[in-house]
Parts: structure tokens; sequence; C-alpha cells
């Protein structure tokens, strides 16, 4: 069972577990623990620059440098849950602007933060690299919001 903002899981089921990879996002589990520091706002990064999807009309393998920047409501998603979550694209079919929007919106959904976005850095397919943003709306008041650092394609790296 997934883990949500009225039920986070105390203690995160994958940490200190020898945990393969979900063979799909569906039936991928995401852990979700209390916010350790509720009533502040701040900004958690995750980075995943080698991240894989398998293109929908060859299956060939896909890559990607995404960044996903979120503001923490009442829980923050754990690490371990995450990386299980994104490797299950692995074999996942998909086109570069529904998965990187489909985990924003998920995670969004999910975890209910106060605010996320994912910036999606889609090495080149046919020549021409394609990157997909998303966000949840307008960042909070006074967040320092530094920029995804991923700069545009030149033998991205």
């Amino acid at each position: 069972m997934q883990s949500t903002p009225e039920t986070p899981n105390r203690a995160p089921q994958f940490l200190g577990r020898d945990t393969p990879l979900p063979a799909s996002p569906e039936e991928a589990v995401l852990d979700y623990v209390p916010n350790p520091r509720p009533g502040l706002t701040f900004l958690v990064r995750f980075v995943s620059p080698e991240f894989t999807s398998l293109c929908p009309v060859t299956s060939q393998p896909d890559f990607a440098h995404l960044v996903i920047d979120y503001v923490p409501g009442e829980t923050i998603v754990e690490s371990k849950s995450l990386k299980l979550f994104l490797g299950s694209f692995r074999n996942h079919n998909g086109f570069h602007e529904d998965v990187t929007v489909g985990i924003g919106v998920r995670l969004f959904e999910e975890m209910r933060p106060q605010w996320l976005r994912i910036g999606g850095y889609w090495y080149p397919r046919g020549g021409i690299p394609i990157d997909v943003f998303w966000q949840s709306g307008q960042p909070p008041e006074g967040l320092w919001l530094p920029d995804q650092g991923v700069p545009g394609y030149r033998g991205r790296g």
C-alpha cells in the first residue's frame, strides 16, 4: 500500500532491504515520510542524470537528465523509493512528454507538496533533443529557486 500525507509510512519499506526494480511505473510504490521541518519553506532537489525509458514506437532506449524540485508539505518522498520508481521506467514505453509530466503529476498528486516542478532534458532522438518541463503552479513567495543547471544541448553530459 502506498503511503499518503494522511497515512505516511513511519518506517520506509525499502531502506536496508534488497529490493528489485518494480516491473513498471504502475507497480512502483513510493514511500512518503513526515516532513522533518514542517512550517518551513525549503526546496528539495533530486537529479537523475542517467534516466532511461523506451521509445513507444521502436522500443529503443531513450536517455534523459531529470531534475525534480519540490517544496514539501506534510511529507517528503523517501529517496530509495523514488530511485526504484524512476528505475521502473527502464522497460516502460512512453513519449518524452508523457514520461516527464507523468512523473511530476504522480509525485504531486501523491505527496501533495506545496509546489513541484520537473525538467526532463532528453538526449537527441532522430537528431532532435527534446526538453520537457512541468510545474504545479507558482513557487511559494520568497523561495530560493536555483536554476536547474542543465545546459542547452551541446553534447549534454
